[in-house]
């Protein structure tokens, strides 16, 4: 039966006890990870966030009661322990934090019993994910979790410590916004005392942080909640959290300088990882050109190398097909892999009809020299000879090539490369390949909807040189907006924003909205325009992804306390759930019925 805790007062947590704290008298809680019963003497390995200690019972140091307990305790019991910090009797678990030392209990107090839990509470579960995320509070405990949770606060920390001293005033945004269009979909929250009309949950604090900088506070951040209503990856959640900040009278090389120094100070601090300033930079057209991605994994080479002038007038009509259309053929030397059996090369065709490519031809050279190509009958010898000299294939290697439309191309090599490198395990975790990508497109063409869409947003200022093309050739038109990149993970992004009502309109404009569109999606910002702006810039973090990839995990899940699945619910809570007809008529709603 639980005890209370009577005026007992907690001394130290588990790991705070050290050889240093020999023959003082102690009292500690947790779990219970482990009891061993030896006969007339007990072995407990009691659990809190900081770690294990082992807790010793001896019948002639404890009373026949608290013995008694002792044998009764199960892994998960909840325990107070009063005792004495001893030097271990046997040798020391150089395993444990407190491997030198034990607790010989003088008394124990069960603060709360348990049954047996669905899973073990241990390091490195092997339990599935849907067993683990129902019973979360547990899944909690563990110690590897624990270390990430506790990690990311004192990440949160440093961000808050360092931002203070940079200047930047941390001001929180409202939760309950308009819905504006451009963007990802927004999770609506239906209005009782507005019938009809509704809220949005932020995506960013975006427009907000703007005027923010037209109030003069001319540093801002905060921690900010944002949600986005689209489909789950291993990187991407319905709810996350974003380092945001915005910055006024800076341009690009202010921002990159204040978040190079915040990214040095929170890997120095969180895992003692030196990164070498200043990052490397990389316009997008030639991380596209290099990489195929606008946000490179720069730990590997496996570049692509752009081979359309040398197929040119061959007789491979793939190839001249794709150049025809205004596309390019491009390929990827994957060195030493020249001997990859068939069936491995057919799945890594499959692989890039995922990403819209109709395949990929390739020449395999064998260590002898000699080749295998799957398009040989259609280029001369000659030919074969100039294209692998320009793929600079060598005995042993794997040539791969695609060919359409730039953006099939980019995508499918880019991927590509990383899936081999993933095979190869190329891709080594405890290196840290940060990489600045700028220089993006102002605008990017949208077939589905027939029109020019932002990269980033409507708010993302024009490279200076480049606004005269905005009616002739917008394409053309490249932004002042710069993402910052980790193995082949956009970390976050920003740019420089729009302070001048003139080019604000023009580029809402270009983007299809009509002045009175603009004004009715935008207004608010729009109107505080016209009352002298800063020039003003920022950027925003996904504080999970950062954390991801400082602990090697392989899905944000394991950075947040409490994550959703993949179709966006939460197998702990049942969210989201059905709610009483009550609820709906308050908030004016009714639901369609299903066919």
């Amino acid at each position: 039966m639980a005890e209370s805790m009577q005026g007992l007062k907690r001394t130290h947590r588990c790991t705070e006890l050290n050889a240093g704290n020999v023959g003082e008298t102690v009292t500690v809680m947790g779990w219970v990870q482990k009891q061993r019963n030896k006969g007339g003497i007990i072995f407990v390995d009691l659990r809190d966030r900081s770690g294990l200690l082992q807790v010793i019972f001896e019948g002639s140091d404890i009373d026949a009661q608290g013995f008694e307990k002792a044998e009764k305790l199960r892994s998960e019991f909840v325990i107070a322990v009063v005792g004495t910090v001893e030097k271990r009797a046997g040798a020391a678990n150089d395993n444990l934090a407190t491997g030198e030392i034990e607790i010989r209990a003088k008394s124990l107090r069960v603060l709360a019993e348990s049954e047996t839990p669905p899973f073990q509470i241990e390091e490195n579960s092997k339990t599935k994910d849907e067993l683990r995320l129902k019973y979360r509070y547990l899944d909690l405990r563990r110690p590897d979790l624990q270390k990430n949770i506790i990690l990311r606060s004192k990440i949160s920390a440093t961000i808050r410590d360092f931002m203070t001293k940079e200047g930047f005033l941390e001001i929180e945004t409202p939760i309950l916004n308009r819905s504006t269009p451009e963007g990802a979909r927004d999770y609506l929250v239906p209005s009782r005392v507005h019938p009809g009309e509704f809220y949005a949950l932020p995506q960013s604090p975006q427009l907000f942080k703007q005027l923010l900088m037209c109030s003069g506070y001319d540093r801002y951040y905060q921690l900010a909640k944002c949600f986005r209503d689209e489909d789950l990856r291993a990187d991407r959640q319905p709810e996350f959290t974003q380092v945001d900040m915005e910055l006024s009278f800076v341009d690009v090389d202010d921002v990159i300088d204040v978040n190079e120094r915040l990214i040095q100070r929170m890997f120095k601090d969180a895992i003692n990882v030196d990164v070498s300033l200043p990052i490397q930079r990389m316009t997008w057209i030639d991380a596209m050109n290099r990489y195929g991605s606008d946000k490179p994994d720069t730990r590997f080479g496996m570049e692509l190398q752009d081979v359309s002038k040398v197929v040119e007038g061959c007789g491979f009509g793939v190839f001249t097909g794709a150049l025809e259309n205004g596309g390019s053929v491009r390929g990827i030397n994957a060195a030493g892999q020249g001997e990859m059996p068939r069936k491995k090369i057919d799945a890594l065709v499959e692989f890039a009809k995922t990403y819209g490519a109709k395949g990929l031809a390739y020449i395999a050279i064998q260590p002898d020299g000699t080749r295998k190509c799957s398009f040989a009958k259609f280029m001369t010898e000659a030919e074969l000879d100039t294209l692998v000299t320009a793929m600079k294939g060598k005995p042993g290697d794997l040539l791969l090539f695609a060919a359409d439309k730039n953006k099939v191309v980019w995508d499918t090599l880019g991927a590509l490369r990383v899936e081999i490198a993933k095979n190869l395990g190329l891709l080594d975790k405890n290196q840290f390949n940060f990489l600045w990508v700028t220089e993006f497109p102002l605008l990017e063409w949208s077939d589905e909807q027939n029109r020019f869409m932002a990269m980033h947003h409507p708010f993302t200022m024009p490279m200076d040189e480049d606004w005269q093309y905005i009616d002739s050739d917008p394409g053309r038109v490249r932004a002042k907006a710069y993402d910052i990149v980790l193995n082949g993970t956009e970390l976050g992004g920003g740019s420089v924003r729009i302070h001048q009502n003139d080019i604000q309109e023009k580029m809402l404009e270009v983007l299809g909205f009509t002045k009175e569109k603009a004004y009715e999606s935008f207004g608010f910002l729009l109107n505080a325009f016209k009352y002298g702006v800063p020039p003003h810039a920022g950027l925003a973090y996904g504080l999970d992804r950062v954390v991801m990839l400082m602990v090697g995990a392989d899905s944000i899940r394991d950075v947040m306390a409490f994550p959703k699945v993949k179709d966006a619910s939460c197998l702990m809570s049942d969210a989201p759930n059905t709610v009483d007809e009550k609820q709906l008529e308050e908030l004016h709603l009714a639901l369609a019925s299903e066919e």
